[in-house]
Order: C-alpha cells, then sequence, then structure tokens
C-alpha cells in the first residue's frame, strides 16, 4: 500500500522523526510512505505530488491545517483524487475539541478558531483520531502515530557521562513543569553536576515569538537558569535527539499542561526510554502507568521529596535501569512502527 502523508514538517521539530520511520517501516514491510510535497534533494524525505498513485491520504496535523510548499489548489486535489474513505486524519496537538484552556495553556484562543479547526478535519474525513487512550469527542478513535524503535535503544550505561541532567525539547508551553522539575533540583543541585537543555526558547525567544501568541506560551527565565549554571544550547535535527538525550545521567519527561490535560503522547514519550539515560516522569501516575506499566512509577517525579528522587536517581542510575529496560520491552511490544503501520493500514481500509 502506499501512503500519502501530508504533514507541515519541520526537521528539528514535531513529528519529523515519526514520518522517517514510518518511511523506513514501510519499505522493509512492502509498502510505501511518501510526504506530500514537491521533490526535495537536500531532504531526507520521500517527496512526492503524486497523488494518484496513492492508495489513501494521511493529514497529520499538528500546529497548522495549512499544507507545506504548495499552492491553494493543494487541497483540493487531494480531496478530489482520493476518495473520502481512503483519508484520514491524526490530530497530534488535540485541537480537534472544543476551546480549551488549561493553567495558562490552550489548544484554540478562541471557539471560532476551534470551530473552524473541526469544519477543516470534518470535510476531509470521517476517520478522525488522536494519540491518546481519552479522546474527549464519541467520533474520535485512539490512535498512537508517535511509536517506538526498537533499533533506537542505546545499551545504558552510566560510567562515563557528560552532565547529570540534559533535555532536549523546545521550550512550547514547557516552563511551568520544567520550572518544578529545576525546583527540585535546586536543594541539591551540587550532587547533580552539569545540566544542559537543548532547544529553542530557554536561554532567549524562540523564532514562533510574536505578538500574536500569548506569552505563557515561550515565556522561560534564562536568569533562574543561570542562578542553577545550566547550560542552553542551539536545537538540533530529529536524527541527533537520542543521541543528545544519552548525554545525561536523567532526563525529564514533561509535557505542555494540555498535553497532561489530554493524556496525549508526544515523540519524546517513545525516544527517551530509547536513550542511555533515566527519564524521569513529570506526569500524573495513572498517565505514566497506563503508558509504560507499572515499574516505570518509580520513575515518577511526585510532589512530595521530589528532590530525594533526583538524588537517588543520581546515585543509583544501575538500579533504575533495569526498570527503564522493562519499560522498553513493553514499548518495543505494544508501541512499535511496525504495529502502528499495520494498525494505520487497517483503519485505511475499514
Amino acid at each position: 500500500m502506499r501512503l500519502m502523508f501530508v504533514h507541515y514538517l519541520f526537521e528539528d521539530r514535531g513529528s519529523a522523526q515519526d514520518i522517517h520511520n514510518y518511511a523506513k517501516t514501510a519499505r522493509a514491510t512492502g509498502h510505501e510512505v511518501a510526504l506530500y510535497g514537491p521533490q526535495n534533494s537536500n531532504s531526507p524525505f520521500n517527496y512526492s505530488m503524486d497523488v494518484e498513485s496513492a492508495d489513501a491520504v494521511i493529514f497529520i496535523f499538528e500546529w497548522t491545517t495549512d499544507l507545506q510548499d504548495g499552492d491553494a489548489l493543494d487541497l483540493v486535489r487531494l480531496v478530489a483524487r482520493v476518495p473520502r474513505e481512503r483519508r484520514v486524519v491524526i490530530d497530534c496537538d488535540g485541537k480537534y475539541n472544543d476551546a480549551i484552556s488549561i493553567v495558562g495553556d490552550y489548544n484554540h484562543p478562541n471557539e471560532e478558531v476551534s470551530r473552524r479547526w473541526i469544519e477543516i478535519c470534518d470535510s476531509l474525513s470521517d476517520k478522525i483520531y488522536q494519540p491518546t487512550y481519552h479522546p474527549l469527542r464519541p467520533n474520535v478513535g485512539t490512535f498512537f502515530f508517535h511509536a517506538y524503535n526498537p533499533e533506537w535503544e542505546v545499551p545504558l550505561d552510566f560510567s562515563a557521562k557528560e552532565y547529570g541532567m540534559f533535555y532536549v525539547g523546545h521550550n512550547w508551553f514547557r516552563w511551568r513543569p520544567m520550572k518544578r522539575v529545576l525546583e527540585a533540583i535546586e536543594p541539591v543541585r551540587g550532587a547533580i553536576g552539569a545540566i544542559g537543555m537543548v532547544g529553542h526558547g530557554w536561554g532567549s525567544l524562540p523564532p514562533w515569538a510574536n505578538a500574536s501568541i500569548i506569552e505563557d506560551a515561550y515565556y522561560s527565565d534564562p536568569e533562574y537558569l543561570k542562578t542553577l549554571d545550566i547550560e542552553v544550547l542551539p536545537p538540533i535535527l530529529f536524527g541527533a535527539v537520542i543521541e543528545h538525550m544519552s548525554k545525561g545521567v536523567f532526563t525529564p519527561v514533561i509535557y505542555r499542561p494540555l498535553f497532561n490535560h489530554l493524556k496525549l503522547v508526544t515523540c519524546r514519550t517513545f525516544e527517551t526510554p530509547a536513550a542511555n539515560t533515566i527519564p524521569l516522569f513529570g506526569m500524573e501516575e495513572a498517565y505514566v502507568e497506563e503508558l509504560y506499566g507499572e515499574r516505570a512509577l518509580e520513575l515518577v517525579l511526585g510532589a512530595t521529596d521530589p528532590h530525594e528522587k533526583i538524588l537517588d536517581v543520581r546515585r543509583r542510575p544501575e538500579y533504575y535501569a533495569g526498570i527503564v529496560q522493562e519499560i522498553r520491552g513493553r514499548l518495543a511490544e505494544q508501541y512499535s512502527y511496525a504495529r502502528s503501520l499495520e494498525q494505520l493500514i487497517e483503519i485505511v481500509g475499514n
């Protein structure tokens, strides 16, 4: 089967890792994944405008429903040439919902914007999915577009770590959960070692900061980071994420408040356990257990004495590595790209 993915792609954020892995998995299993757009010899992605040969079109919507590098007729071409029953919408950011506001975070600024988003998705397909076990709307199904690749797994070895903590990710509504991690570190800062953070929006304003976006979307406190002696580094491409996370003894797994509320997963949900690091989860216990299993609860950064958990992970990484190995096995069995691709093909055929 030839699947045409439609996605506004950036190679240093969003779902670039996932699209790359779906294409790789498809080739290995006798299928093909193409990314809609003009061919680009400088890109590692299989761009194509050949809609006629596609068996299905998969619209992957994150921050926008706009199409990339096209013209005003692209959507018309896609809809006209592929039957409705062969079109699927994957709503990665929980925008196919009424307007929701959670702790300074939101999916839409108002109900009118929400209505337009929902109308666009409904005009494209009856098959609408979100990466959560708990969609709010009755016509939305569960599909984990973000997935796990066992080939990512780096041997767990803590003998020569450059950093105590290393985080990879942009600051998009993430300052509040990151501040909670850093406040837990403060009482034991001297025992942690070097701390590094990679991504836009931590030490300075990100490129998307503008007057049309509320400040909570990109707020950070560079001076506070300096007081903790945190090294802020520029963003990296998707293929280097796991390598960089592996620089630290532990890595926080934090989500923006909206994603916590909707219990959505992201690419980091699956990338972090594959790195040579101990993931420390900043989500609710039920959320963590549902995805990672019961033993993963030992890696939750709870509300009571979180600095003690951080200190114990720093002192006994080998113990927690055993939990990570169990998590890896669970993810490989339940959330692999091979399994997700099979599910996607079933969705197209139903």
